[in-house]
Parts: structure tokens; sequence; C-alpha cells
């Protein structure tokens, strides 16, 4: 009987870690998408707005792609939680890989 009791305390205590737990992440979600929709409005305003020179627009549309990826992968594939270290690895391999790819590409054509 007194077994009981600790089971349903602590069903409770974990039904309250998890809904804390939910609410924090949906709220980490909430201000992403924000982040992210603003991102991309700058970047439609950067370029429509015909201010800015294209050597400037064009590294600001590509950092602003990357700033958006990493928001998608931490906060909607949820790579920030414990147990992704190994798809972490092979992703963060693959990038690697391809950079060094793109990278030589291009010292083979300017030089």
């Amino acid at each position: 009987m007194a077994q009981e009791g600790v089971k349903k305390s602590n069903t409770r205590i974990s039904y309250e870690y998890r809904r804390k737990k939910n609410a924090e992440e949906m709220r980490y979600q909430v201000v992403s998408f924000t982040l992210m929709i603003f991102l991309t409005i700058l970047a439609f305003v950067a370029v429509g707005s015909g201010k800015f020179h294209p050597d400037f627009v064009v590294p600001f549309i590509l950092l602003l792609a990357v700033v958006q990826v990493l928001f998608q992968l931490f906060y909607f594939m949820h790579m920030s939680h414990k147990g992704h270290e190994l798809p972490k690895f092979f992703l963060y391999g693959g990038a690697f890989a391809g950079f060094l790819t793109v990278l030589a590409m291009v010292t083979i054509v300017w030089w």
C-alpha cells in the first residue's frame, strides 16, 4: 500500500515535469519561428528595397540562410536534446565535406 502512494506521487511529479518541459520546448519553437519569419522579411527587404549593393545582399542572404538552418536543426528537429550525438556528428561531417568540396571547386576555378 505504501508503494502505491510512492508510485502515484512519482507519476504526478513525472507528469508535471513533462508538462513543464513541453511548455518550455513550445516556447522555444514559437520564438525561433518568429525569428525565422523576421529574418525572412529582412532578406526580402534587403533585396526589394534596391538600396543595397548586390555585393552586400548576396552574403547577407547566405548568412541569414545559415542562421535559419541552425534554428531549424536545433529547435524544430530537436538536435539540442540528449541522445542526438551521432546524428549531429554525421550532419556536421557532411557539412564539412560539402564545404571542402565547394572550397576545392572554387580554388580550382580561380587558379
